[in-house]
Parts: C-alpha cells; structure tokens; sequence
C-alpha cells in the first residue's frame, strides 16, 4: 500500500491496473479495494500528488488551472480553422491525481433524464444513472423531492461566500427577459431557468475531489493494504497478447522525473483505462486497437480494429462577454487572481472567499417559437430535429462570473463575465496518434464551429442578443469591456450605453447584415468549453462504438475504458457530474465481472 513517484521494484504484477488517476480512475480504485482488500490494484497518474495542496482544495484558484502554463493542467491546442476565424481551439486538461475534478470550477451541474435515455442502452437508463448520481454525494441543499443523495463520499454545499449584489442582479434582470428562479436544475426534470448554484464543496468550503473524498482516505486508513498509486508516470500502452489485456508499459513523465527509462507491470485479471476523452484514445491507438487504417499510417501493429477510436469527438462550445461593473473590490475575484492581496493571509484565516469559483447562478435556457424561427430555415430544422419535441433539453447555459477571466492585472476596475455555452452542437472532431510513441505529435481537432450547416454559430447569435439585454437590465453594469462586432454605420445594434443600466430598456434590433457581423465576430471570440467527451463511445461497434454496455473494449478480453469517452453522446451540464456516475458503475460491472464482495 502506498503512493509512490517511483514504483517499489518487488510491485511486477497486480490484479489490476487503472491507467489514469483522474476524476474517475480514483473512484474505480477505491471501490473495487473497498469489495475485496485483498485485490491488488495499481493506478498509474501522468499527474502529480494532489494531496492537501492549496491550489488544489481551495476553488478560487480555478482561473489558475485555465491561465497560460497553468501548472496542473495540459493545454491541447487544434489547428488553426477557419471556421475559428483563422484561430485554434485550446482546451486545458486537468493534470494532476483526482484529474479535472481537483482542478475544474467545482459547479454541481447534472445531466437531463432525455440525456441518458437518448444513449439508448440496457443498465445505463435515467433512473439506473440517478442512483450512481446519488450514490457519490451528500446534497446540502433543498431536496422535497427526494432526487439527491445524502450519504455519499463528495460534499454538496453552497458556497460560503456569494457575490449577492452581482447574484441578485443577475436573477432579477433574468426576470425581466422573462426567465424564472428555480429551486433545483439538477433533479432530472424540465428545466428552462436560473438557479442558485451549489459547489463540489465541503460546508467548510474545501473542494471535494475524487483523490481527497476517495483514493487518499483509503490510503491512509490501513485497511486497504493492496491499493497502490504510482504519480508522475505516464502509460506508453496496454499490452495485449493473444487478444487478451495483460499489463502496461509506463515510463516516468519528462516533466517531473526526465531521463527515466519504460517498464512493464503485468495485470493479471484486468486493465481499466480511465485517461480521459483526450488521452484514451492515444493510449488505445498505441496498443495497437483502433482504425485499421490510422494504426498503419501511425506504424502501430493492428490488435484490434476498432474504427470508433477517436473519432466523432464532442464538446461544448462557448463564448465569454466581459463587462465593467459598479461592483467593490470585495464583490469579486479581481484583485484575488491579480494577487493584490495577501492569499497566505486568507489561507492562514480560512477566508471564505477561497471557496468561491466566482459563479452563484446558473442558467439552463431555450429561445422561444419566434425566437427559433429568426434564427432561419436551417436552424429551424435542427431545433425540429434535436430539440422541439423534447422539452427538458436547455440549447444553452449561461452564468455569470464575478472576475475579469484574462489576466487582471492588464485591466483596472472591477468586471463581471457572463458565459454562454452551447450544449448540443452538431460539429464533431476527432484525436489521432501520428506515430507510435508517447511523444509523436497528435492529430487532434475539435472541430469547433465546423457543422456544414453553420447552425451551431446561429445558437451564439441568439445567445449574443440574450447576454446583452440580461447585462443591459443589471444594476451593477457599468458599461462593456469586450470590442463589439464591426456593425455596418448606422446599425442600431453598434449603439449600446457607454455606461450605467438604462431606465427604460428596449431590446436591441438586428438586421439580417447585422446578423452576418455577428456570426463572423462569433468565430473569432468562440471557443471550447473544456468538456471534451465521447471519443470511446458506448455504443454498437458498427455505430462507431469502442465498448460495449459492460465497458469492455471490442475485441480485446480484460480492457476496459471507464471516463467521460465513453458517452454516446452529448449532455446538456458540465461534465464531471456525469463522469463520477460513470466511474461509480463502472466499479458496480467491474466488481461483479471480477466475482468481489461475495
């Protein structure tokens, strides 16, 4: 037992290997060493420890994780789109033990019941995955309607700090473009309003990641004498021997440990891969199982051809309006990230700003009939398709967050942010090795904006004009800071208030030019929401599917993938809800495949 920077040289082989410490890998591990102590287990982190690290547990950090060089993130970048306006997407990924769960904005955010029974598959329907939604949690918020769990390992609280000017403002001016407050977005009904968010924090405000809430109590408690953890080393590939999983080739991550060489473990029983939607895939591909074609042109022997590797890559896809307020400097995380207070001082006194992610409200929303039907034609068949006839889909997400999100220490004042996501785009993407090693270049690109029909765009000019007249309708708005589109002369959209709310507010009119502007200034603003999924999706291999409902990767006996890729399709929350079910399933099929706790 134990957790190791250097794997101990009497450790060859172990019952099972868990390729990835992430938010899903930690909770695998634990509960399959809680089934059977006597089953050995090794997880392999690329990522550092995490343990009691105060960039990790206290949330105000999370515009750290996001900033260029962030220390526990990777950074992956697509190529340069025109659909991006001749930009590249960039997407930073949490790296680090617990994965994005020690390093994402801690928002409990859940998924729709239409969700998970669009996926279609026998053992994942909406009632079977709110069970596993529970299971992982102890909700510390209104629940009259019994949806939440309340004897789970991760904490579920308010946080103890809230910016109330700026949250009350937001929900009252989302009155006013006629959306409710709601008591509860995450019950699995229909849902077309505001929230007041509740956090992956404990009542004392710490972040509740998988690493600290699972994999370290096990750890430390002596019970678990079999369950060891290997940090700053990245997994090269699964060995497979006769179609069958049989260990990993690991070598120290070059960040941490450079000049180390590769080693082997063997698993005798099983191999999970838990990488994540961006680091499966590669490290399926190395092993030799994926598209035929794209293992020979990457040199990588063919074990398994499984065409779904991936490919169809999904994500969400954002843009961020910054604003100057009449906020305080005590209303936001300005002066926090510009670090023009003492953070040893707010750690040393349990400040109860840093349990703050900056965001107290969120916000699922659908436009209206007449608001659909200006969008044009072409819109109006997707909103047919994959909206109208299920009314608890949201199209968009929006919250406000009480920061400047670049870097503040270019700006002066005190700014409020609100972002406005798209939950279903059409574009897809895909992530491919272009050689067999670890350090080959990838072949990633999430297509963002990249649907033919150019109707993802078309959801961000609605969101566009909405953000705008909820920002217009606050009291504490003092004016943009973001360049607007280059509206032609005389439009009526290029004349917003320098500055202070309106009195008496009128919606802003667009022409179809004006509409034009916007769809172009929209590529060059837009960007990933940092939700990659569904690059090893659950599905029939000839759909494109990597495993199948018991997560066993076609062709291949003993390897299983268990995180976010594994998702047929999108999902309308942030992620790392659906990812914790997931893990804890999984655990559920893995200890009855394995015969533990019997």
């Amino acid at each position: 037992m134990g957790l190791y920077t250097k794997l101990p040289d009497n450790i060859q082989e172990v019952d099972v290997i868990i390729a990835g410490g992430g938010a899903t890998g930690c909770v695998v591990a634990s509960r399959l060493a809680d089934a059977d102590p006597a089953l050995s287990i090794l997880v392999i982190e690329s990522g550092i420890n995490n343990y009691n690290d105060p960039m990790v547990v206290h949330p105000a950090y999370f515009y750290s994780h996001i900033a260029p060089g962030a220390k526990y993130a990777l950074t992956y970048q697509g190529p340069k789109s025109e659909h991006l306006a001749g930009r590249q997407a960039s997407l930073p990924i949490g790296h680090i033990l617990g994965g994005g769960s020690s390093v994402n904005m801690v928002l409990y955010s859940r998924a729709q019941r239409s969700d998970y029974e669009a996926w279609k598959t026998p053992g994942w329907s909406p009632d079977e995955m709110l069970a596993y939604m529970n299971k992982i949690e102890t909700y510390h918020g209104p629940d009259p309607e019994g949806r939440h769990g309340h004897d789970g390992p991760i904490q579920i609280s308010p946080s103890k700090f809230r910016s109330h000017r700026l949250m009350d403002d937001f929900m009252a001016a989302m009155n006013k473009v006629g959306y409710p407050e709601l008591e509860d977005i995450n019950k699995m009904g229909p849902t077309n309003g505001a929230m007041r968010t509740m956090s992956y924090i404990d009542p004392e405000g710490r972040r509740q990641d998988t690493a600290h809430t699972y994999l370290h109590p096990r750890l430390q408690d002596g019970k678990h004498p079999n369950l060891h953890v290997l940090v700053e080393s990245q997994v090269e590939r699964v060995l497979i021997e006769n179609q069958k999983a049989t260990g990993v080739v690991y070598r120290p991550n070059p960040l941490y440990q450079p000049g180390g060489s590769s080693r082997t473990v063997k698993a005798k029983r099983m191999v999970v891969v838990t990488c994540g939607a961006l680091s499966t895939p590669p490290v399926l591909e190395r092993s030799g199982v994926g598209d035929a074609k794209i293992l020979q042109r990457a040199g990588v022997p063919l074990k398994a051809d499984v065409p779904g590797v991936g490919h169809d890559y999904e994500d969400h896809q954002g843009v961020m309006y910054v604003y100057k307020s009449s906020l305080t400097p005590e209303e936001t995380l300005d002066n926090f990230n510009a670090f023009r207070i003492d953070h040893d001082a707010l750690i040393a006194n349990k400040d109860t700003l840093l349990s703050w992610n900056s965001v107290d409200i969120q916000a699922k929303l659908r436009p209206t009939d007449s608001e659909v039907a200006g969008l044009g034609h072409e819109f109006q068949e997707v909103w047919n398709r994959d909206f109208k006839d299920i009314p608890d889909r949201p199209m968009m997400i929006i919250s406000p967050c009480g920061c400047f999100p670049g870097d503040p220490t270019t700006v002066s004042g005190q700014h409020f942010t609100l972002v406005g996501w798209s939950l279903y785009p059409s574009s897809r993407g895909h992530i491919h090795i272009t050689g067999p090693g670890i350090d080959d270049s990838l072949d990633f690109d999430p297509g963002t904006f990249s649907d033919p029909q150019g109707t993802d765009v078309k959801q961000h000019v609605w969101m566009y004009k909405k953000q705008l007249e909820i920002a217009r309708r606050m009291k504490v708005f003092n004016g943009i800071a973001f360049d607007l589109p280059p509206f032609p002369s005389g439009s009526k959209a290029a004349s917003i208030e320098a500055s202070g709310p309106v009195a008496e507010i009128k919606d802003i009119e667009y022409t179809t030019e004006d509409d034009k502007v916007l769809e172009q200034w929209i590529r060059g603003h837009g960007n990933s929401m940092w939700h990659p999924m569904a690059t090893c999706k659950m599905a029939p291999k000839e759909n494109n599917g990597v495993v199948d409902p018991k997560l066993s990767v076609y062709g291949v006996q003993g390897l299983k993938v268990a995180d976010i890729s594994i998702l047929p399709s999108n999902i309308g929350c942030n992620i790392c809800n659906t990812s914790l079910a997931i893990a804890e399933k999984a655990a559920d099929i893995f200890i009855q495949e394995l015969g533990l706790g019997k």
